[in-house]
């Protein structure tokens, strides 16, 4: 792993030219589904954003020092972009759990549910500075997507989905297979850095959380300071490829159903 990200952070931006390549093809579609297509659209739209001006909430790392990379404004539109892909996988959710089986269309609601209460955890971890926060965070992610794959291994062990439908399932199980065992690495290493950080801080207001996730922008290239290896891998995988081109795949999946 290079101990300078910024080759690795200019290169990023292609995924740019992914979401917006993804978003052109959405267009097109012969058949609008809004419930699962608006979420991908909005998914895709803020992905492109983030790859143009990436940066790290933690200690307001940015990449490029523009208003642009502003914290703030950057929690604003992934604060759209992640209630909206989750509510288009539990949507996806509802429409493959044919018999309507009630704990199933509760584990989609659950889904979008911690979903909202995680916002409210990243919000407060920006504006008080609290590390430990992006903690809960994080557990509300793994929750999620815990959610998600045991409801589509229920429904692809006990259902007969059409071939389209088994697909979509298996992408859920295979994601899920995949990302909770690293999400647990992350917990692990979130946890860590707020023991460290416990006592180092003093306390901050909400205010002048605010104000420094407004102005406050701090250009850094080196990888400690964009999480290592751990924050790397969330940011391609999330902006650049695998989030983008799953939210796309599903949208494409049910219109042409």
């Amino acid at each position: 792993m290079p101990a300078d990200f910024k080759h690795l952070l200019w290169f990023l931006k292609l995924g740019a030219l992914l979401n917006l390549y993804l978003i052109g093809s959405l267009w097109v579609l012969p058949k609008v589904h809004p419930q699962v297509l608006i979420p991908g659209l909005i998914l895709l739209g803020v992905s492109a954003f983030r790859c143009l001006f990436p940066n790290r909430y933690l200690d307001n790392v940015v990449f490029h020092d523009t208003p642009l990379s502003s914290i703030f404004l950057t929690r604003v539109l992934a604060t759209f972009s992640e209630v909206a892909y989750i509510y288009q996988f539990a949507y996806l959710i509802r429409i493959l759990n044919f018999e309507h089986i009630p704990w199933v269309d509760g584990l989609s609601w659950l889904m979008v549910v911690q979903v909202l209460i995680s916002q409210g955890f990243v919000w407060a971890a920006i504006l008080l500075k609290r590390l430990d926060l992006y903690f809960y965070e994080e557990v509300g992610w793994f929750i999620i997507f815990a959610a998600n794959s045991a409801a589509s291994a229920f429904l692809y062990a006990t259902t007969s989905p059409s071939a389209t439908g088994a697909g979509l399932l298996q992408l859920n199980l295979l994601f899920g297979a995949g990302y909770l065992p690293w999400q647990i690495l992350h917990l692990r290493s979130l946890r860590g850095e707020a023991h460290s950080e416990t006592g180092a801080q003093g306390s901050t207001t909400w205010r002048e959380g605010l104000a420094h996730a407004l102005r406050q922008r701090r250009p850094r290239t080196d990888a400690k300071s964009w999480g290592g290896g751990i924050g790397l891998t969330w940011m391609v995988a999330y902006w650049a490829s695998l989030i983008p081109l799953w939210v796309h795949y599903i949208a494409v999946s049910i219109a042409r159903v």
